[in-house]
């Protein structure tokens, strides 16, 4: 069976997010929300676990609204019910019912249920909220593994500036790059009424030293306005409030957010000696990944690293991997060599599937740097005996793979510095 050391795979990322040739970004999803430093670390459910939630508080606002709903998960299928889908999904009918009526709703209806789930998918992400009218305080912010990334970020200049794109609504990580005071842009201009600025989002050379966040599946605080026609950036408590793509809005406009957003994920990876991790992403958006996998596809010296997320525990309470090589994912990873997967007991290097396992066992000094990323498995013992003898333990090199948790990830990250490995590169960029 094809093995992969972990070991050999870390250096090779550790020369990449030194090197000052590479054009680095990362694609965050649901699971960086859910990322925990400590008990007070500020955290967002999962987006299933926040439909199961709305769903729940709509359905209880409205027996019609709980009728629709169940219909609705009927028509789209339970993998795709998702409060994302459920919202294109109403506006989209909303939007041509006239004066009839769709899942038992009239038209009002449908805008009110709408309203109702807007309201409180704002509500769920709203965390950097302390009450109705502070912000976190710069102590809760401290506890965020966000704001852990954001100073990895600040420790070195970089010919080329990070480029985060993230799917989440919440301010999670605008909270950790302020918090570090490092500038960053997101596609709006202007201060009175912050406008989304679709040119500059094209432009890979536009603030060349500044990070770059890209929302691609919207945000808090997005709001479409009638009159103008503009996407504005206004407070994150107004009622009417835009936080995912309808396939109707803006259907005239070419130079939509998320098809922009999109453009923007889509030429990061054209450009050459580009790489992107992905971390919390869980690979479920198709969208995303027919534009990764298309820029893959041309000409370029670009690579995609997946950290994913795949152990659960089964009802039995032991922990299983996800990561098969039959999986969807592991078949799009076999068939582009551009394109890795590391989980956490398979990854998938160079259109291979295989297993982590270390090929020499670390010394006693490599052991700590390994615990970074590494959890070898407990030493096994020889069949013949019944008890453990000392001297008598086989070590089998397998472990766990850490990094597709993102405060692993982030540690890691955070501990090159004190290696004070991203510090030299940093000072060889300004040379």
């Amino acid at each position: 069976m094809i093995t992969h050391d972990p070991s050999e795979y870390i250096r090779g990322i550790k020369q990449i997010l030194i090197s000052d040739k590479k054009r680095i970004g990362f694609l965050f999803g649901a699971g960086s929300s859910l990322s925990k430093k400590s008990e007070k670390t500020l955290t967002v459910p999962a987006i299933a676990q926040m439909t199961i939630e709305i769903v729940k508080i709509a359905s209880e606002v409205d027996k019609k609204y709980e009728q629709a709903l169940a219909e609705i998960k009927n028509e789209i299928g339970e993998s795709y019910f998702n409060i994302e889908n459920i919202l294109s999904n109403l506006e989209q009918k909303a939007s041509f019912i006239g004066e009839g009526t769709l899942n038992n709703l009239k038209k009002d209806e449908f805008l009110n249920l709408i309203i109702e789930i807007k309201k409180n998918v704002r509500k769920a992400v709203s965390v950097h909220k302390v009450d109705e009218t502070k912000i976190a305080s710069k102590e809760i912010v401290a506890e965020l593994v966000h704001t852990d990334f954001a100073n990895w970020i600040g420790q070195a200049e970089r010919k080329y500036p990070i480029e985060i794109f993230t799917t989440n609504y919440d301010f999670l990580f605008e909270l950790g790059l302020e918090q570090k005071e490092i500038p960053y842009y997101d596609g709006f201009c202007g201060s009175l009424r912050p406008f989304f600025n679709p040119e500059t989002v094209e432009d890979l050379e536009f603030l060349p030293k500044q990070t770059k966040l890209w929302k691609i599946h919207g945000s808090l605080g997005w709001h479409f306005d009638k009159e103008t026609e503009k996407i504005l950036r206004i407070s994150p408590d107004d009622n009417d409030i835009l936080i995912y793509p309808s396939s109707l809005k803006y259907k005239d406009s070419k130079k939509q957010p998320y098809e922009s957003l999109l453009d923007r994920l889509t030429n990061f990876l054209k450009k050459d000696d580009s790489i992107l991790f992905t971390c919390g992403y869980s690979w479920g958006d198709e969208h995303i990944n027919e534009r990764i996998v298309s820029a893959l596809k041309t000409n370029t010296t670009s690579h995609v690293i997946g950290f994913v997320y795949d152990k659960i525990q089964a009802e039995n309470g032991k922990n299983q991997f996800t990561l098969t090589k039959e999986s969807k994912l592991s078949e799009l990873a076999q068939s582009n060599s551009k394109l890795s997967i590391y989980g956490g007991r398979h990854a998938i290097i160079g259109c291979n599937y295989g297993e982590w396992c270390l090929r020499i066992e670390p010394s006693k000094e490599d052991s700590v740097n390994v615990d970074l990323y590494f959890d070898e498995d407990s030493p096994t013992y020889s069949e013949e005996l019944n008890k453990e003898f000392q001297g008598d333990e086989i070590w089998t090199g397998k472990g766990e793979f850490k990094l597709p948790d993102f405060h692993k990830l982030v540690t890691f990250l955070n501990e090159m510095i004190s290696d004070n490995e991203i510090k030299k590169i940093g000072t060889n960029v300004k040379k």
